[in-house]
Order: C-alpha cells, then structure tokens, then sequence
C-alpha cells in the first residue's frame, strides 16, 4: 500500500512559518510546516477544500523578489487531538519570480 511519504516526488524541507492569511478566511491561524520543489504543507484551525486553487507568495530571500505561483489543495487530513488539520498544496503555474531560482532553493 502506497502512504503520502512515498508519493512525495521531492524531499521536504521543514517550514515553520505563520501565513499571512485575510482574517477570517480559511486561511487564517495557518502555519507553513514543510516545503518542497513542487508544494508545501501547511497546519491549521479550520479545513480548506481539497481542490481549491489559490496563490502562494513566497519569500524565498530578503533580498530577492518573492515569487508568486498558484497553487492547488491535494489533501487535508483532520488531527483531531490538537483540533487542527493538515494539508498539502501543489505549485502550479509561476504568475511572478522565477521557478528555476525556486527549484535551485529547494533541491535536497
């Protein structure tokens, strides 16, 4: 049987980093917990269609130019002991910055 962890095409990095999210939308109170060349994971207070299609910016660096692309929700899985959920967004289409620099990054 095939688990989420060997679905994974890339090695995930860990990113603990808070969204910066519209209050009240289903993306507020949600944290970043690992990132990857092809998506990021991320926790949170409340649920979030899978399929759903959003932009994720992306401050790969201080001194670069964030880079915009859109995303899709793969998966959500419930934890119901801490209340939260967790969930996976796929990269899609670059809208702004450049997806080799992103690549670059985040190779294992």
């Amino acid at each position: 049987m095939r688990t989420k962890a060997n679905k994974r095409r890339s090695a995930r990095k860990t990113c603990l980093v808070p969204v910066d999210a519209k209050k009240g939308s289903a993306f507020d109170k949600t944290q970043t917990i690992d990132i990857s060349r092809g998506g990021v994971g991320f926790v949170s207070r409340g649920s979030v269609p899978v399929a759903e299609e959003i932009a994720v910016e992306l401050e790969l660096s201080p001194q670069e130019a964030p880079v915009l692309v859109m995303g899709q929700v793969k998966w959500i899985q419930a934890d119901r002991e801490k209340d939260t959920y967790r969930f996976g967004i796929e990269f899609g289409k670059v809208l702004s910055g450049d997806r080799p620099r992103l690549r670059k990054l985040l190779n294992p």
